[in-house]
């Protein structure tokens, strides 16, 4: 039996989290397209030249799909297809919401199936499905880190490679933060580093442009959501609170986060700007003590390290399409939250997939 799967996405750092899912669902000769509700992601598709995109939320719902992976916080309810979450990123632990432990967690009421990232995320994520009794829990790894697989080390250069990543929330950021700036700047006058940096689509151009003033030889700026290659090119980040902290933890390689909202054992911890370089420096020499640190935390967050989590989401997702979901509960009416959708995109229909969605097996 083939399948049409849909990956559903509003900005570009999701098409780095399709992409492993669309090698593995197009190995297995089914029908693969992509969308997204949002501009800035249609450009980033049109930029990397994808072909196989639906235009239009009207081609969506024309196209009806089987299965429909979405790395975005809701999805259209009248779109026909089990909607299966698989997450825009890590657990990052910014900080928690109001209700929730963390905003991560919420449930909004629009997904058949949540594909969890590891023992971390799946142990809360199992609380809320005997709680709300209308959605699947199934752990299976995450897509978006297949191709840091199997770990790489370092290149090695004359000198280090520092990565410095940003989140967009301006009291979180470094990005904004002159004195980071100042100091960063200082560094890669003296020859000692080699900088690379990437930042959130979702920063200001400004911001932006300031960062890509320091460009020369000794910083490089990449404009890019594919963060893997430049991971396994860098010896340690130097982040805030970003989920890209999580990402590259996997290799086993040391961060720096600058005024991280909870002092996490596994990273390397500084407030003021002064001492980001002995903090460099002490992260470049990979003591033995952080390392040991780090282990125990990715085992919790992502204990897959074969590079196969794409076909664990697309196993899981074909198998619960023909469960039987007859012990479930309707979704929630939300009404406010589908109406927004509808206003966001323009179309408004009566129609909506309120039961579980489930085929059954030819």
């Amino acid at each position: 039996m083939t399948y049409k799967f849909l990956i559903y996405i509003s900005y570009s750092y999701a098409l780095p989290i399709g992409a492993p899912l669309e090698k593995e669902i197009l190995k297995r000769g089914h029908s693969i397209m992509w969308f997204s509700d949002l501009n800035e992601g249609k450009v980033a598709l049109e930029t990397e030249g994808n072909t196989n995109v639906l235009s239009t939320i009207q081609d969506v719902v024309n196209y009806k799909p089987d299965i429909v992976l979405t790395a975005t916080n809701d999805v259209p309810d009248f779109i026909s297809g089990l909607k299966v979450q698989i997450f825009h990123g890590f657990l990052a632990q910014k900080r928690p919401s109001k209700k929730h432990i963390f905003s991560e967690f919420r449930i909004r009421g629009f997904f058949d199936l949540y594909c969890t990232q590891g023992p971390s995320t799946t142990s809360i994520f199992k609380q809320l499905e005997r709680k709300y009794k209308h959605f699947k829990i199934i752990e299976t790894g995450w897509s978006k880190v297949d191709p840091l697989f199997p770990i790489k080390k370092s290149k090695s250069t004359d000198k280090p490679q520092i990565l410095i990543a940003s989140t967009f929330t301006e009291r979180l950021s470094l990005a904004f933060d002159d004195s980071v700036f100042n100091e960063v700047k200082r560094l890669t006058k003296t020859g000692k580093y080699s900088f690379a940096m990437v930042l959130h689509p979702k920063i200001p151009k400004d911001i932006v442009d300031k960062w890509k003033s320091l460009e020369n030889e000794n910083f490089t700026y990449y404009d890019t959501t594919n963060l893997i290659p430049i991971f396994q090119n860098s010896d340690i980040l130097f982040a805030d609170t970003t989920s890209a902290i999580q990402e590259f933890l996997l290799q086993k390689k040391p961060v720096v986060s600058y005024k991280h909202t909870f002092n996490h054992d596994y990273l390397i911890h500084v407030n003021d700007a002064s001492k980001i370089e002995e903090n460099f420096n002490y992260a470049l020499s990979y003591p033995e003590a952080l390392i040991e640190k780090i282990e125990p935390f990715i085992n919790q967050l992502h204990p897959y390290f074969d590079g196969k989590s794409s076909k664990r989401v697309i196993d899981a997702s074909i198998t619960y399409l023909h469960e039987d979901k007859s012990q479930l509960k309707n979704k929630p009416l939300n009404l406010i939250r589908k109406y927004k959708i509808r206003k966001r995109l323009r179309y408004f229909t009566l129609k909506s997939y309120n039961k579980p969605y489930t085929i059954q097996p030819e």
